[in-house]
């Protein structure tokens, strides 16, 4: 099995507009916005698991599992949608996102912070 990282996810969502091209909006910044409410919808959608069936079936039952991930799945497709309508690349994601991770480690170390 091939490691799943944000180079080969957005590979996927490449592959998945590229299936339904003329089916649904284009890839373009106009279309981000669209995008970005169904991000939330599924982001709720995913909240909505952990509300109504709660933490010990996500963690103990295999079907609620399931459906849990594939709401936050729904959820990174559509996040990655986002970063394909704005033409931003692996590589410039994975360099913003270390530099934030880098950031967030000092970030409630210092002693103004604690």
């Amino acid at each position: 099995m091939s490691e799943l990282n944000i180079e080969k996810l957005i590979e996927l969502q490449k592959e998945l507009q590229e299936q339904y091209k003329g089916k649904w909006a284009p890839v373009c910044p106009e279309t981000a916005k669209s995008k970005l409410l169904y991000l939330f919808i599924e982001a709720g959608e995913a909240a909505d698991v952990i509300k109504k069936q709660g933490d010990d079936e996500i963690m103990n039952h295999p079907a609620t599992r399931k459906h849990f991930i594939e709401e936050m799945c729904d959820t990174l497709m559509y996040f990655n949608d986002i970063l394909l309508c704005y033409g931003i690349t692996p590589e410039e994601f994975e360099a913003v996102y270390l530099e934030k991770h880098a950031r967030n480690m000092k970030r409630w170390t210092s002693p103004e912070n604690v």
